[in-house]
């Protein structure tokens, strides 16, 4: 039904041009209707293959539009102006997006959706499951070698334990939902049925537009409490070499407050988080912050697009913007869901004692010793200073 109906849109479109050539000039004879669409195509592809010459200004007047409809002509600059929202031939002077008559990305942007985005992104976050379950199965859970000592030290305080559940909680309920969306079309409604998944749809739309703003708060608080903890240091270099212990067991590296891999996922996050948040604003807020094309331009300049004979379009409608804001926001998310899931099997399955560092704050000197040992070190003799302080 529905190619039907738009087989017969497209046959109109054809037509009535025909109709209306005749109709005005009464000489329609002299111009070939069929070599319309051919036209439109080949600027279509030049357009796409970098065209993105900023429309130079026209005259949108209804007797200029009059004059180039009867005789036929195919003004490049009206083609434009039409397709990206430029000029003033358009439905609205008040909201950009309106302007727009002619949306040629909106099929590449579905084919990608329900394509590519959902066949990688759901494929990584399986493969990441089943290399856990594999570690786990082979290596086993990462024991406390010494034992426990039965003595704790403060490894994290409230605010930032705060912080850190505040990030977490905000950032699962932000993955479940985003899923739940992205994947609900093309395999719950079946299940599901219409009904039920709008409604579930509608409460997830609702949850994820409105916690995204803890995520960004808590993005930002960790940034302030752990950015100085986390800067890179040749200590480091030692740790990656022996692969932080994990791999082996009875091997230990020195580290400080953070390790190696503590700090790899500190700056994945941040990085990560920081651009899901300018994308997720973007869609938060349609048409309102476009940012691709000043971005492409940017990178363009750098020459790297060139030399793999390509540069990126800098001349985008509204709609693009928004399309490719939705692609970015779905792709950075599937690889910080990726980051998160290790994270979440070490500080919990497969680390004995790592959760009480953010559950209760308190560790094991024991623990401490074996995967922090140069700020447990530190800690434990102040605490026992402090202790061996005569009471006042």
């Amino acid at each position: 039904m529905f190619k039907s109906v738009m087989a017969f849109v497209l046959s109109a479109m054809l037509i009535v041009p025909a109709f209306a050539q005749s109709s005005l000039t009464g000489e329609g004879a002299k111009f070939d209707n069929t070599e319309v669409p051919a036209a439109i195509l080949e600027r279509q592809r030049a357009l796409d293959d970098g065209g993105s010459v900023a429309p130079a200004p026209i005259d949108n007047s209804a007797a200029t539009i009059a004059r180039q409809l009867s005789a036929g002509a195919q003004d490049e600059d009206v083609y434009r102006a039409i397709r990206y929202g430029t000029g003033d031939v358009y439905v609205s002077d008040k909201d950009p997006e309106a302007r727009v008559l002619v949306q040629t990305g909106g099929m590449r942007w579905l084919e990608v959706r329900e394509g590519p985005l959902l066949t990688y992104g759901g494929g990584l976050l399986l493969v990441i499951l089943g290399l856990l379950l594999v570690f786990f199965m082979v290596r086993g859970r990462v024991r406390v070698e010494g034992g426990p000592a039965g003595v704790t030290v403060t490894r994290f305080t409230f605010i930032e334990r705060f912080a850190h559940w505040l990030l977490a909680g905000s950032f699962l309920v932000l993955a479940v939902s985003g899923l739940f969306l992205l994947f609900g079309r093309e395999f719950l409604i079946p299940t599901l049925g219409h009904e039920l998944y709008a409604t579930l749809a509608g409460a997830c739309k609702w949850a994820h537009n409105n916690v995204s703003w803890a995520f960004m708060i808590a993005l930002v608080m960790i940034f302030v409490l752990w950015v100085w903890n986390n800067i890179p240091s040749k200590r480091d270099i030692e740790w990656i070499k022996k692969g932080g212990g994990l791999f082996k067991k009875g091997v230990h590296v020195n580290a400080a407050k953070f390790n190696a891999g503590q700090k790899l996922i500190f700056w994945m996050t941040i990085v990560l988080g920081a651009s899901v948040s300018a994308s997720g604003l973007m869609l938060l807020f349609p048409f309102e912050l476009p940012m691709f094309a000043g971005t492409f331009e940017l990178i363009n300049a750098t020459g790297i697009p060139g030399l793999f004979g390509a540069e990126l379009k800098t001349v985008l409608a509204p709609h693009e913007e928004m399309q490719y804001a939705q692609l970015w926001h779905s792709i950075v998310s599937f690889v910080m869901m990726a980051v998160i899931i290790a994270h979440i099997y070490i500080g919990s399955v497969g680390m004995e004692g790592a959760f009480a560092a953010m559950g209760s704050g308190q560790v094991d000197e024991n623990w401490a010793r074996e995967h922090h040992s140069v700020w447990a070190e530190k800690k434990i003799a102040k605490k026992r200073g402090a202790a061996a302080q005569p009471a006042e």
